[in-house]
């Protein structure tokens, strides 16, 4: 690139104040995922709500969220990213309004779904809006690493938070905490936060929205039942349905004049690359099914200390993030996000040694070399793939990367689910002398297996869960395997695929890069 170029201006205090601003929502929306996890006990008791419609009120924010943010993405293009993100706002705060006094829970699930479409105009807007905001590449790293760090401890803190309002309220009152944020973003937010839309955009096609959400919503809900209920008709069903829509899909894509996904984004590498192993990143998610099961049971920790537990991992991932863009500056992003993803298979292996109880801390420390050595692979790559995007699609760019981790997150609690039942399944070796219902119980879950223990005398209960122990660490075991192996190919991925990025202290990229090359190394490296 021309050293003589105009170099892009460097964000001021106003900026960082909006990004502030900007966090709040991030943080809320990703707590709005987990913040349920110890409160539908008490929905299911107050509302009546089965274990269907539990399933429905839990899962059904995630789906719509999945399912939009590829057609929100490209809306804030078309209408404005700072107008898509204050209606977004605006209705999310209702409808949190709504779910606290839902009287049935035919409407709390109703208005979950309202929660999720609103909640998929927040993310791609507030990346789009950092990408215009923060136009340095080097502030621009390092404002969306702050996003993706409270994205993550969002996350972590939803369980916590919802534990400590229901000490002191009902179980609505985790839904109101939304509302006091999202009146500061809309107070704030239009003086604070640039607009911007892509001056060349077209009217949405309906059709290509249709076909988004019949390939994303069906493909998720699959995968997911499949990891609770195995290889059934109704799920594999779903899968095929979606299978067939995103194929319907990407052929409508590459006709249109102004597709709503953009297939020329996958032409730059760079790109393509980082939503790859952004999918990476959700892959290994399964695992903590597991985890989490082993804590609360072989461990015996209430969920509210399982997730307080967790906590110095989620500090180690948002930690690892905030230290990436440093390390960027005089070592290539391949090489740190390698380097990291071989901390994170350590990290893996090192759970394949918890056996029994009393492996607490193994198991913390584990957990905490993997969330260090994912961090910088989470953050370079949603870097990378905003900045490898043409300022116009940076709606689309944000979108696409969004959604690439709910499909690796979806793909995830499916295929590792599915393996660690099979192998809790094959694994267990239920004593002899437990009656045959009992054994048939223990060896469907472990689930089954405590409650089987309870109505059992002493030692053939203490028997039971020994063996079933065992088996839920076997489970921890393969699922860490397979996610240590997937984090290997990710490694050799970065290596092959995004060596030719300079570090950001470097002036110029490698000389064997392409004229694109080069381009794209200017605006990632700086």
């Amino acid at each position: 690139m021309d050293a003589t170029a105009e170099a892009p201006a460097r964000a001021g205090r106003r900026e960082k104040i909006a990004l502030a601003v900007l966090a709040l929502p991030t943080i809320l929306v990703a707590m709005d995922i987990s913040v349920l996890y110890l409160a539908l006990p008490h929905v299911g008791g107050d509302l009546g709500a089965n274990s269907v419609q539990q399933l429905w009120i839990t899962d059904i924010y995630g789906f719509m969220v999945a399912g939009l943010l590829v057609t929100m993405g490209n809306l804030g293009d078309r209408i404005g990213r700072k107008r898509l993100l204050l209606i977004g706002a605006f209705g999310f705060a209702v409808t949190s309004v709504l779910a606290a006094w839902s009287n049935s829970p035919e409407m709390l699930i109703a208005s979950r779904a309202l929660l999720g479409i609103f909640g998929s105009t927040l993310m791609p807007s507030i990346m789009a809006l950092i990408s215009v905001m923060f136009t340095d590449p080097k502030q621009h790293t390092m404002a969306i690493t702050v996003w993706m760090g409270c994205f993550i401890g969002g996350t972590a803190l939803g369980p916590i938070i919802g534990g400590v309002i229901l000490q002191f309220f009902w179980w609505g009152a985790v839904f109101l905490v939304a509302v006091p944020v999202m009146l500061l973003l809309l107070v704030f937010g239009p003086a604070l936060l640039p607009e911007y839309r892509n001056p060349k955009a077209s009217h949405i096609d309906l059709i290509s929205v249709v076909l988004s959400l019949l390939a994303i919503l069906p493909f998720v809900y699959g995968l997911k039942q499949i990891s609770w209920t195995g290889a059934a008709p109704v799920p594999i069903t779903a899968i095929v349905v979606g299978i067939i829509a995103a194929l319907l899909f990407l052929r409508r894509q590459s006709r249109l004049d102004n597709p709503l996904l953009d297939l020329k984004l996958f032409q730059n590498g760079t790109f393509s690359s980082a939503l790859t192993m952004t999918m990476f990143a959700g892959l290994v998610a399964g695992n903590q099914l597991f985890v989490y099961q082993y804590m609360q049971s072989v461990e015996e920790l209430s969920p509210a200390v399982t997730a307080l537990w967790m906590l110095p991992s989620a500090f180690a991932s948002v930690l690892a993030m905030q230290v990436t863009p440093l390390l960027t500056r005089t070592i290539r992003p391949a090489f740190v996000i390698a380097g990291g993803l071989l901390i994170a298979v350590a990290g893996y292996i090192l759970m394949t040694q918890l056996h029994g109880t009393r492996n607490l801390p193994l198991l913390v420390f584990a957990l905490v070399l993997a969330s260090i050595g994912i961090g910088p692979m989470g953050s370079m790559c949603a870097v990378l793939a905003m900045q490898s995007a043409p300022p116009e699609r940076a709606g689309s760019a944000a979108a696409m990367t969004s959604t690439a981790g709910e499909f690796g997150i979806a793909m995830s609690v499916a295929v590792l689910g599915t393996v660690g039942n099979a192998v809790y399944r094959n694994v267990i070796d239920v004593p002899g002398g437990i009656p045959a219902e009992a054994a048939a119980s223990a060896r469907e879950s472990l689930a089954g297996a405590l409650e089987s223990a309870r109505q059992l005398p002493g030692d053939q209960a203490a028997a039971l869960l020994r063996a079933a122990y065992e088996a839920i660490a076997s489970s921890v075991h393969s699922t860490a395997i397979i996610s240590a192996a997937l984090l290997v190919a990710a490694a050799v991925l970065s290596v092959t695929t995004l060596r030719h990025l300079p570090a950001s202290g470097q002036q110029q990229p490698p000389a064997e890069a392409t004229l694109d090359e080069v381009a794209i190394a200017d605006r990632v490296g700086g």
